[in-house]
């Protein structure tokens, strides 16, 4: 058997000929199929390296239909794991599944709607909308990019794309006891001519009964970012483990640990079907912040809908499957 490759550091973290690992944690040849094949090696070099039969099956699933990913597999779709808008992943396998939009997601569906608030067109949703509460957590720049199916997958320029997510203790604003008030980890960016956008947020918590996550929203523009029921794609975006064990080790993220070891990726209620098309690239480390990405395919001419859950558990109340914690106590 041929030596395993060492991969190289580099700024923008750990690379192998020029190519930035789609799983920084994982070794070279443990980076998947389609960066495998598609950018690394050879037919004959893939098979030197992790045998015949293995490197049979990496070829088999470089052709495979892409809809919604393999429950098996930690997510290799797109291009590099950089995170920053230059060097973010451009190309999904094909299209973003539909996902709940959970019972938090302020979008005029369930209740409130910050999207039709003064300010939420923003790239840093680490603070509440009138400048109050800063949240705490690792940092994490995060890089979408969209592109249309209909258009031979050309940037989707002008689409605008809402995230947000719960915060390091698992707490969403707007709904969560404490924190009602609060407008933080909300946001919309409109995306440019490469169909990027990108957010400085935090790593999220993990609460029980779910895998760490964030949810995102793509309206064809910004003036119709004023309610679900306009969005075009409804989708959320999966968390590495090995990074989330790292970051989980942080006082900031008291309880995150114990819940992550109650759930995988293939029995989360949203993931289990296949999570490869929503598994974020990212490189850092917890110590100083982290830097992600997410191509992001959408087909308009598929329904949009914001998908109930899979199998593996029955949402509560509009359903995200999972319920954030009560805010702690002194």
């Amino acid at each position: 058997m041929s030596r395993v490759p060492e991969p190289e550091n580099t700024p923008e973290g750990p690379a192998y000929e020029g190519r930035l690992l789609a799983r920084p944690d994982e070794e070279v040849v443990d980076q998947g199929a389609g960066f495998d094949i598609s950018t690394l090696l050879t037919r004959r070099r893939v098979l030197g390296l992790v045998g015949v039969g293995v490197g049979a099956a990496a070829l088999a699933a470089c052709g495979a239909s892409g809809s919604s990913g393999s429950s098996g597999s930690s997510g290799s779709s797109g291009g590099s794991s950089g995170g920053s808008a230059s060097n973010a992943s451009t190309t999904a396998d094909g299209e973003i599944p539909q996902e709940t939009n959970g019972p938090y997601p302020a979008d005029g569906t369930n209740g409130t709607n910050v999207l039709t608030e003064s300010g939420i067109v923003r790239s840093d949703i680490t603070s509440s909308l009138d400048g109050g509460t800063t949240v705490d957590g690792v940092p994490l720049e995060f890089t979408f990019t969209v592109t249309d199916m209909t258009n031979d997958n050309a940037p989707f320029e002008g689409v605008a794309v809402y995230l947000w997510q719960c915060d390091a203790a698992g707490l969403y604003s707007m709904y969560s006891e404490g924190v009602e008030d609060e407008t933080y980890l909300r946001g919309v960016q409109v995306a440019d001519a490469k169909g990027q956008v990108t957010f400085k947020t935090i790593v999220p918590g993990c609460y029980t009964g779910r895998w760490t996550h964030m949810h995102f929203e793509v309206y064809p523009d910004a003036d119709s970012a004023t309610t679900g029921d306009n969005a075009i794609a409804t989708s959320q975006v999966a968390f590495p483990e090995k990074m989330l064990n790292k970051v989980y080790e942080l006082d900031t993220y008291a309880g995150s640990a114990d819940n992550l070891t109650q759930v995988t990726l293939e029995n989360d209620n949203v993931f289990s079907d296949g999570y490869e098309l929503e598994m974020g690239k990212f490189s850092g480390s917890p110590s100083a912040s982290y830097k992600g990405s997410l191509a992001v395919a959408v087909d308009t001419t598929t329904e949009a809908s914001m998908g109930g859950a899979p199998g593996g558990g029955t949402p509560p109340e509009g359903g995200d499957g999972g319920t954030p914690p009560e805010p702690p106590t002194e």
